[in-house]
């Protein structure tokens, strides 16, 4: 008796990379080139997306030397063409995508999963985005079985992941109240960040406005019970002498993300059903989900030296104020090398300059040895738990490593996910093998210290 075919036929491809010939989505077609058609990987098919054929063959061929180029398909796709969106989705089960801005060219790769069920992950760092993303499309990718998620790249599985390690290491009766991230880049030659970077990070402060619009015309959801007080204001910088750093507050996306995710688990405290779950999977979710307390969170970059905190200080005045107008924009954005005091460029950075630089992502975490001293009155905490994430470049290294490994895990183990929605990866990926998978890819997870201090 022939087998029966399934209503709905496997689409031709696995993933699809999308803006492939962009400065970091090289990078991802490289590394997902580590992982096709591996005997124990999932990725078994792969194709290439984007406006410009010709740019994409040279992407593979750069990706693969010094072998040469597999036979992979190259699809013609614009971010401005919906049609063309469309048939991309349904030829494949997932699209990583890499063309951003997200703000202005993001919306309509999500409307095409959001309508097709195709899977979605992005390296998004943009909060307006991530947010209006959740808004418009959350219930119609749950109806069609979408599952839509961004910052699947330096921004913001670090943080994510860095923050639920540390709360982990807080054994019962111990409680944290708090963890502070102190993000430190380093190079051997100079950091150098790519134009996209830059851009993203000026067009967030022009849209400002709109992202606290959009929160105002929600409904308000559940915030977390945090025990304790909340923290001190404390000085616009910072001397961490426990980690060497000079530090001042970073307006990036990984806090937003944090909290989305914590306030998901606050509505969830089992964490998210997958679609097709076993007992035994719903037990280890439901055990990893126990073991993540809530927290205030915030993020800081850090410098050995005052004077790189001074730098840091005056590429955030200049982004904040003249961010603020169009001309100002377009100042910024002619001549990202002089605002940024030669931070970003837009040709980016050399691959000998990849090649050196890396990131340390240190969070010190404050709380009470024992929940009872929580209840007595205004306590401030009495422990400390510093723990670190450490790994090679963010933007073309880190970025790439972390989005194919989720990439990997969404195709291996869909059942054990959830059906469809927006949602930050923290809250998907938390109980999964993600930690454990980018431990063997080059990126550390270490706890340095645990003491007492005076409350």
């Amino acid at each position: 008796m022939p087998e029966l075919q399934p209503n709905t036929p496997s689409p031709p491809y696995d993933l699809i990379i999308l803006g492939a010939s962009g400065f970091t989505g090289k990078y991802v077609v490289k590394e997902a080139l580590k992982f096709l058609n591996t005997p124990s990987s999932p990725l078994k098919s792969l194709a290439l997306a984007g406006r410009s054929p010709t740019k994409l063959t040279q992407t593979l061929k750069w990706a693969a030397h010094p072998n040469p180029p597999p036979p992979i398909p190259i699809i013609n796709a614009d971010t401005t063409d919906p049609p063309s969106l469309h048939r991309l989705c349904t030829q494949t089960k997932l699209i990583l995508n890499c063309v951003g801005p997200f703000r202005l060219y993001g919306e309509s790769v999500v409307a095409a999963c959001a309508e097709t069920g195709c899977d979605y992950l992005d390296i998004c760092g943009e909060p307006e985005f991530m947010e209006r993303m959740e808004a418009k499309y959350h219930d119609r990718a749950v109806e069609v079985g979408s599952l839509v998620i961004s910052a699947c790249g330096f921004d913001s599985v670090p943080a994510e992941f860095g923050l639920m390690f540390n709360s982990r290491q807080w054994v019962d009766p111990a409680l944290p109240n708090r963890v502070e991230a102190y993000v430190s880049l380093e190079s051997e030659k100079r950091i150098v960040g790519n134009f996209g970077t830059f851009e993203s990070a000026v067009l967030s402060v022009a849209n400002a406005d709109k992202l606290q619009e959009l929160r105002r015309s929600r409904p308000r959801k559940p915030r977390p019970a945090i025990p304790g007080p909340p923290p001190p204001k404390g000085p616009t910088i910072e001397q961490q002498k426990d980690i060497g750093l000079w530090a001042v507050k970073l307006p990036s996306a990984d806090a937003i993300v944090v909290r989305r995710t914590l306030g998901v688990l606050t509505e969830n405290p089992r964490g998210l059903p997958g679609s097709n779950e076993s007992a035994e999977r719903i037990e280890k979710r439901e055990a990893f989900w126990s073991t993540v307390k809530p927290v205030h969170f915030g993020v800081k970059i850090g410098s050995k030296s005052l004077l790189g905190i001074l730098h840091i200080m005056t590429v955030g005045i200049f982004i904040g104020l003249l961010g603020r107008f169009s001309f100002g924009r377009w100042l910024l954005l002619k001549f990202p090398s002089f605002f940024s005091v030669g931070w970003f460029r837009k040709k980016g950075p050399s691959e000998d300059e990849v090649r050196s630089a890396s990131f340390k992502m240190w969070f010190v975490g404050k709380g009470f040895s024992d929940s009872s001293l929580v209840s007595q009155g205004n306590r401030k905490p009495d422990m400390e738990i510093i723990t670190r994430v450490m790994g090679p470049e963010i933007g073309y290294l880190t970025t790439p490593i972390i989005l194919l490994q989720c990439a990997l895990i969404l195709l291996h183990q869909r059942n054990n996910l959830p059906k469809g929605g927006v949602f930050p990866p923290g809250i998907v990926f938390g109980p999964t093998d993600l930690q454990e998978r980018l431990q063997e890819n080059g990126i550390s997870f270490d706890v340095i210290s645990k003491k007492a201090i005076s409350s």
